[in-house]
Parts: structure tokens; sequence; C-alpha cells
């Protein structure tokens, strides 16, 4: 379902884009080429002055909740996934293929490229530089904490692409099926 936020801005989404048809997206909302957003999302800009933009290639899965502050952006770019159930909350940038995992919160941040946020951590208020890992549960709400983070590894490397892989399969499925209805 897409709707105006009150100063009357709409949506804007690609027409390669798959949106499930129970997804929320209000507002000030530019959604990229190939992306996925699976059932029961909520992406709300909203508030005065905010703004979504999700670049290409990205999936926002099950139940996962984007919203910007008034006069904040998120910014999701290129080939990123949002697992089940995570909280991006804006002011947010958060790079290039990156990942971030079931029931993790971020929140007034600036996440690298090809950044690992494993499930359930918290990310608040902090810069975290490319190719890092947040663990499991793991709370990084201090810049200092961010020097201790380990390099990201193949096996999670190997990991995000089979995710991206997964979820541009699903937006070629859908938007297949839904032609073969027409």
């Amino acid at each position: 379902m897409l709707y105006p936020n009150p100063q009357n801005q709409h949506p804007k989404i690609s027409e390669t884009a798959w949106i499930c048809e129970n997804a929320v997206i209000v507002g000030n909302v530019t959604i990229g080429d190939n992306v996925y957003v699976a059932h029961n999302v909520i992406i709300r800009a909203d508030e005065p002055g905010s703004s979504i933009v999700i670049g290409d290639n990205c999936n926002i899965q099950d139940a996962v909740i984007i919203h910007g502050l008034a006069g904040s952006k998120v910014e999701i770019k290129n080939n990123t996934s949002l697992a089940h159930g995570c909280i991006v909350h804006g002011p947010c940038t958060i790079g290039e293929g990156c990942f971030v995992g079931f029931g993790a919160v971020v929140f007034d941040c600036k996440i690298g490229d090809d950044v690992v946020i494993l499930h359930n951590s918290t990310v608040r208020a902090v810069d975290i530089p490319s190719c890092k890992v947040v663990t499991d549960g793991q709370i990084i709400t201090e810049q200092a904490k961010v020097e201790e983070l380990d390099d990201i590894c193949h096996d999670l490397e190997k990991f995000k692409a089979s995710v991206i892989n997964a979820n541009l399969e699903l937006v070629e499925g859908y938007t297949n099926l839904a032609q073969d209805a027409d």
C-alpha cells in the first residue's frame, strides 16, 4: 500500500521493483531497480523533511521497519540486505553490499560498504568503516568500540552474496508470476 505523507509527497518506485501487497510505503521514499520488499514491511518518510532512498538490488525482508526523523535521511545503498524484523531509523546511511541481520537496530549512524551487522545487534551514533563485522547481539554505541570490530571474513562475503542472489531470484519469480496471471 502506497500513501502520500502529510506534505503530499508520494513514494517513487522503480517498475522493476517487487513490492508485496501488504507492505506499507509512505511519503518521500525512492526505491530503485530490482528491489524486493517483503511482507509486512513498513517504510515511512512522513515526518517533515524526512526522506528514504533504497538503492538497486536491495532486499527488505519480512517485518522490516525503516523510518526517518524529521529533517533526516535514510540512505540504503545498492546490493544491501535488511533481514527479517530489523529496524533502520534515520538519520542513517548504510553502504553498498551490507547485511543487517534479524532483529538488529541501526540508528543515527554511518555504515561503510560491505559491513555485516549480525542478528539482534544494536548500532547507534557511530561511524563504522567498510568491511567490518558487528557480531550477534553486540551493542555498538561508542566510537571506541568500533575500533575493536573484526574485519569481514570470506564466509560472510559468500553469505551476503547468496542473500542478494536469492532475493533477486524472488523479484524475478514474483514478477513472472504476476505477468503470467495477467
